[in-house]
């Protein structure tokens, strides 16, 4: 074997033998191949890692980001939230949504879909505003606006923006392509900052998310989110992105203020200078109330007094009336007043039919309001019960509608609610509240007549949670809370079954069955059980104890007074008990009665010992 040759030795002048040439030229394409696999992978890498790195272009179609499907739909911004609900876009007008305006705006607009009507109530007033029309009538005089306010989208109803914005505060801008709505409705404190740097706006948080709108150095946008280099911003037209936080500038707070323009008129209402202490009478005919006398014969401090006078028989918004001119005559004379009670029961109606309508409403107040003032009664205490759930807003509306005449004519207006459950929230109390003078709790039938099983008719608890649900949503001074002169002797054997019977009738059904009623403190009741004929009998008696526990109760929530259900009922004494409580009230009435047309006071609930 040769000598190995070092490479030291090397000469490019060296001749090689065949084999030697042959071995260098089979180096040349490797290497060749080298640099190409090297250059390959070098682009391979660059183009991963400008990819990795580098901004994405797309652009996102802001039809889409806002969702708009119809060439009608308008994209609604509340605040800095872009919202499901959307706006009309019709003949260059835009309409908002009346769900939302009666839920951010102003309550008081209503639609009436049997005689495509939008109606909008005021303490005195009642605008009517027929669909697709620029005129209307404000109490029955001719108006035009000069634009459509009111139009139909898929049968629902939408507002004219600017109609809207004579009777609410809020501050509105208008942007396009697409059509949008920015919308204030409350006034706010936001982060402004400044684009110092061309940039975009990404859908997300990310250099890869698509582009919703290319800003300027100089451009204004809020600031709504700062995370670690991105933030979550709106722009001056309402769109809403990330921005990276190396772009952003000259942060500073900037308020958002509404403009006050529009300030909601105050439902002034009627507020007796004593506590209320009403008697429910009940009368099924004229006949009966010729027994007014002998019915009073035995009380004391009563003050006002609500006859079952008129019943709806229609479902037009008819009733039947058994009022009585001398009836009337002698309450004044007494120093009484008459607040006549409707009711929608007595006869078979559709109730929901003749709230849902507004010519039938009209009927009803019209009418209402004619007797009342004819007869020289006092007021009116309405009585409706089994309100269907979708006659809620029905109803709420029946009440502003009435409160106007009654308001302009110094007609009490008094309505009668059950003890507040989530059965009965479609009633609308605050809303009742706001728009009537004496807002009653029939605070009793806890256990009633089909209940399935014996109970007391009106226990502390029940009572008190009556009156502090209540008082979440209307005002103290005008809350009446009403308390039964009944209790119920319930017969269990297998089916439960029960009677009505007054304090003297449950006493004396007692004593004939050799059986004495003990205390019971959960309840604040004299209670009785007893075994008879294989049943089991059971009262939660109401007596002056348990009537003196209620009004001991109610005293410490300074309420408008009291009422009972019915007159007739008690026994004589208690109305000692009851003049003890309306003394303590009207002490506290005399002192604390607000300035007429100045909202109430904000009721506050207090703990009340029940035992």
């Amino acid at each position: 074997m040769g000598k190995k040759r070092e490479f030291d030795d090397w000469d490019e002048t060296d001749e090689f033998d065949e084999l030697g040439r042959g071995e260098k030229k089979g180096w040349v394409p490797v290497l060749i191949a080298v640099v190409l696999i090297l250059v390959i992978a070098g682009i391979g890498l660059g183009a991963k890692l400008y990819d990795k790195y580098s901004y994405s272009k797309e652009e996102m179609d802001l039809s889409e980001y806002y969702d708009i499907g119809q060439e009608w739909e308008t994209a609604l911004v509340v605040q800095d939230e872009v919202i499901e609900e959307k706006a009309v876009c019709r003949d260059g007008n835009f309409y908002l949504p009346l769900e939302f305006v009666q839920d951010n705006l102003n309550d008081k607009f209503y639609y009436d879909k049997h005689e495509r009507l939008l109606l909008f109530t005021t303490p005195t007033q009642l605008y009517e505003i027929p669909v697709d029309s620029a005129a209307y009538m404000i109490a029955g005089q001719p108006q035009e606006n000069g634009k459509v306010i009111c139009v139909l989208q898929d049968e629902m109803p939408y507002v004219e923006l600017d109609f809207v914005a004579q009777y609410a505060d809020f501050l509105s801008e208008i942007y396009e392509q697409p059509n949008r709505i920015q919308l204030y409705v409350q006034g706010q404190t936001s982060l402004a900052a400044t684009i110092k740097k061309d940039t975009a706006v990404r859908y997300q948080g990310g250099i890869k998310s698509d582009v919703l709108e290319y800003l300027s150095k100089g451009d204004k946008v809020y600031v709504l989110e700062e995370m670690e280099t991105w933030s979550k911003v709106k722009t001056e037209d309402s769109v809403i992105g990330y921005v990276e936080n190396k772009r952003l500038t000259g942060h500073a707070d900037e308020e958002i203020v509404l403009s006050g323009a529009y300030v909601a008129p105050v439902y002034t209402s009627i507020r007796k200078d004593y506590a209320i202490n009403m008697a429910w009478h009940q009368t099924t005919n004229t006949t009966a109330n010729s027994g007014i006398d002998s019915m009073l014969a035995n009380t004391k401090g009563i003050n006002t007094i609500s006859p079952t006078w008129f019943f709806l028989s229609d479902n037009q918004g008819g009733f039947t009336s058994i009022a009585d001119q001398a009836y009337v005559d002698n309450m004044h004379a007494r120093g009484i007043e008459v607040w006549a009670l409707v009711d929608n029961f007595t006869n078979d109606v559709d109730i929901a039919q003749i709230l849902s309508t507004t010519t039938n409403r009209k009927n009803l107040i019209a009418n209402l309001v004619q007797t009342t003032m004819a007869y020289g009664i006092d007021g009116i205490n309405v009585d409706f019960e089994q309100v269907p759930m979708e006659a809620g807003e029905d109803y709420v509306q029946f009440l502003r509608e009435l409160s106007i005449p009654c308001r302009q004519n110094g007609i009490v207006l008094s309505v009668d609610n059950y003890v507040p459950t989530d059965y009965t929230a479609h009633y609308g109390r605050k809303e009742q509240g706001e728009v009537v003078d004496y807002f009653v709790i029939m605070g009793y039938d806890e256990h009633y007549s089909g209940s399935a099983q014996a109970g007391s008719v009106a226990s502390i608890g029940y009572v008190k949670a009556g009156i502090e649900n209540t008082l979440k949503d209307v005002p103290a001074h005008k809350v009446i809370n009403g308390i039964p002169f009944y209790t119920r002797l319930w017969k269990i054997a297998g089916d439960v079954s029960s009677e009505a019977m007054s304090m003297s009738a449950a006493e004396n059904y007692l004593a004939q069955n050799g059986v004495t009623a003990t205390w019971d403190q959960e309840t604040a009741q004299n209670f009785a059980s007893f075994e008879a004929d294989g049943a089991t009998y059971q009262m939660w008696l109401e007596d002056t104890e348990s009537i003196r526990a209620k009004l001991d109760l109610m005293s410490g929530y300074h309420l408008a007074g009291v009422a009972q259900w019915k007159l007739g009922l008690e026994k004589a004494e208690i109305w000692d008990v009851i003049a003890e409580y309306t003394s303590k009230a009207q002490s506290y009435i005399q002192t604390a009665n607000p300035v007429e047309g100045q909202a109430p006071e904000t009721p506050v609930i207090q703990e009340i010992e029940t035992d």
